[in-house]
This record gives C-alpha cells, sequence and structure tokens, in this order.
C-alpha cells in the first residue's frame, strides 16, 4: 500500500526573524527620533531608558556601540548646534530610513488588508492590469491583447489541425486608467495637535513620510507638496518632516488652503487634489493690513465664513478637498460638513489609529481616475 501524502496546516509556536542587535535598536531608533522630532540627544536618552526596563542590550553590544556603529554606517554626524556646543544629529540617509519604514508600517498595512471602502475605479488604457479578461473591442492596442488567451480561444474555436486566429479569438487583458496626480498635504501644526496628552503631530508626519516616499518610489511622474498650517501657512521639504513641531498657534485654515491652491495652480497635471489633516475648528484669519483676527471661542461666523469661500473657491478651479478631522465634536462635524459640501469634496472623522490607511485608500483610489 503506497504511503498518502496528507495536506495540512502545521501549527507552531511564533518565532521572531532574526536581526542583528544593530538592526534590533535601529528600528526602535527610528521610531525615537520621529517622536522626538529630529533630536538625536533626547532620542538616545529615551533608547537608554527602553534599555533599562527591557534589556535590549548586553555586555557584548552595548548603547555606545550602537552609537558607533551608526557613525559608521552614516546615520548620525557630528554638527555644531545654533548655540555653539558641539553635538551629533541625523543625516539624510536617516531620513530616508525615517520614511521607508513610515511607509512599510502604513502601507504595508493596508496591502495586507482587504478591499476598501471607496469603490470607485474606471477601466481603461493604462499600465496597471486588473487580472480581468475581456473581449478584443476595436481601438485597444496589440499591447493590451493576450496572446496566451487568444491562442487558447482559437484552439477551441478552430481546432489545431485548422489553426487560425481571427478577430473574435482575440482577448484583452483590461487595465485601469492611470493618470499623473498633483497632490498637497496640509498638515496642522496648532498647539492643539499635541494638547490633553495626545501626540497627533507624530502619526500626522509618518502619514506625511510614508506618503512621500510612496510617490517618489512607486509613481515619480506624481508630485506631492507638504505645507503646514498654525497662524500662518508655509510649505515644508520633504527632509523637513522628521523635524517638525507643533507651536503655540492658532489655526489659519485659510491661509493653508489659499497657499495649497496657489501651489496647484503651478502644476501642469490636470488632477488635482488637497488632503487636509486637522483636529481642531478654524480659529484665526489674518486680514489685509497684516494684523491677525483671532477667536478660540466655538465657531467664529467670520473665520468659517471665508474656510467656506475658499472651499468654494477650489472647486471652481476643480480642486477636491478630502478632510480628515481627528475630532468628534458635533459642531465640528457640522462644520466640516458643510465645508465639504461647499467643495463638493470628501470629509472622514477619525481617530489617530487607520489615519494612514485611510488616507492611502483615497490616494490610490483617487489616481486610478479622473478627477473632474
Amino acid at each position: 500500500m503506497k504511503n498518502e501524502i496528507k495536506k495540512g496546516f502545521y501549527f507552531k509556536q511564533y518565532s521572531a526573524p532574526e536581526q542583528s542587535p544593530f538592526e534590533k535598536l535601529f528600528g526602535i531608533f527610528k521610531e525615537l527620533i520621529t517622536h522626538t522630532s529630529g533630536d538625536f540627544d533626547e532620542a538616545i536618552s529615551w533608547l537608554r531608558e527602553l534599555d533599562k526596563e527591557y534589556k535590549l542590550t548586553d555586555e557584548n553590544y552595548t548603547i555606545d556601540d550602537f552609537i558607533e556603529d551608526l557613525k559608521k554606517k552614516g546615520y548620525i554626524k557630528d554638527e555644531v548646534r545654533e548655540d555653539g556646543s558641539g553635538g551629533l544629529g541625523i543625516t539624510a540617509k536617516t531620513e530616508r530610513a525615517i520614511r521607508q519604514q513610515a511607509l512599510d508600517q502604513i502601507f504595508g498595512n493596508l496591502k495586507r488588508s482587504g478591499s476598501g471602502n471607496h469603490k470607485t475605479k474606471h477601466s481603461g488604457t493604462g499600465d496597471e492590469h486588473t487580472g480581468e479578461f475581456r473581449e478584443f473591442h476595436f481601438g485597444d492596442s496589440l499591447e493590451q491583447i493576450s496572446l496566451t488567451e487568444s491562442l487558447r480561444n482559437a484552439q477551441i474555436h478552430h481546432g489545431i489541425g485548422d489553426f487560425r486566429l481571427t478577430e473574435d479569438d482575440l482577448v484583452v487583458e483590461d487595465t485601469q486608467h492611470k493618470s499623473q496626480m498633483s497632490t498637497v498635504l496640509m498638515i496642522d501644526i496648532s498647539h492643539s495637535m499635541i494638547l490633553y496628552g495626545e501626540d497627533r503631530i507624530t502619526p500626522a508626519k509618518k502619514v506625511a513620510m510614508a506618503l512621500a516616499e510612496l510617490i517618489t518610489t512607486r509613481y515619480p511622474k506624481d508630485t506631492l507638496d507638504i505645507l503646514v498650517f498654525g497662524n500662518d501657512a508655509w510649505p515644508i521639504a520633504i527632509k523637513d518632516l522628521p523635524y517638525l513641531k507643533v507651536g503655540p498657534f492658532h489655526t489659519n485654515t485659510v491661509a493653508g488652503l489659499q497657499l495649497a491652491m496657489d501651489m496647484l495652480r503651478r502644476k501642469r497635471n490636470t488632477n488635482k487634489q488637497i488632503f487636509m489633516i486637522t483636529d481642531g475648528k478654524p480659529s484665526c484669519v489674518r486680514e489685509r493690513d497684516g494684523s491677525y483676527y483671532m477667536n478660540s471661542n466655538g465657531l467664529d461666523e467670520y473665520i468659517v465664513d471665508k474656510c467656506y469661500t475658499q472651499a468654494q473657491q477650489a472647486r471652481k478651479l476643480h480642486i477636491p478637498i478630502t478632510t480628515f478631522m481627528i475630532a468628534s465634536d458635533p459642531y465640528l462635524q457640522k462644520f466640516v460638513n458643510k465645508f465639504t459640501e461647499a467643495n463638493q469634496g470628501k470629509a472622514f472623522y477619525t481617530g489617530l489609529k487607520g489615519l494612514g490607511e485611510m488616507i492611502f485608500e483615497d490616494y490610490e483610489t483617487n489616481r486610478k481616475k479622473r478627477v473632474k
């Protein structure tokens, strides 16, 4: 009697992948350097505290050994600070590593998840295959024809002895229409982003870094501009993201929207969009004479009306605004609903958990359809 091969699942205790002492500490270090806004000394101080509590190192490899390896591998360098003292700071290589880690954390989870909430996708001429086949139609390019499926049809329809390939045998592998996208990501850096003991700015930074890494590596023809807004709004470079901090600012949403639209006006792409991450109500506008009108008590009608005007202006320019509101106050939701209606954009009311996945799903969906 022949031995039967039994198929099934074999369960065993999970074992973490092998990591060198440096790799183990480097993953933690990248998290800490993000939380400390690029402050190397503070990050290492936290790492030493974690080492005391969780025994991350031993006598064979210490935190000091780790710092030496960071120097040798080009992740940190000697620098002179503003007060004239010397110290260590991170390099561009570390900044890239932080962006890559953010991409892995956010987009890695997204790839493992099921289909998202946004179902709108258009088929058409493109370079991203859907895995679906359809009949050949006049106008389809030769590159779209699936040779294997078409030959299979020819054999079925005509037989091998009288082999011929006709137009009715041709099968096309469908593709999704993909167009270039210009995106501006607005990040609220008002004081409320760290209020009540909740760190909201670090997740926002991570999302920005991951989105930047995705676009520059996977969609190099797309553009991403990032701006921050408090009392005013100003653009920041991707390399500045790890060092981003919250200030003692009010929330000038109008200034952020004006700058975002100015940035997008200069883009040649037809498809443009604005992503706005905020946790608070608009509480500040800058007047024509340069003075600031501020009111943090409730929703000021003068300020919110200016926000609605900007939303309408963006709509006229065919620029949809997607608002990610990290707050659940009913009166703020009412404002965001009216703002979204004025722009005909979208709004998500979300906590910090899942923020990255939501933004990535929306970005991927939008770039596969033509924004009108």
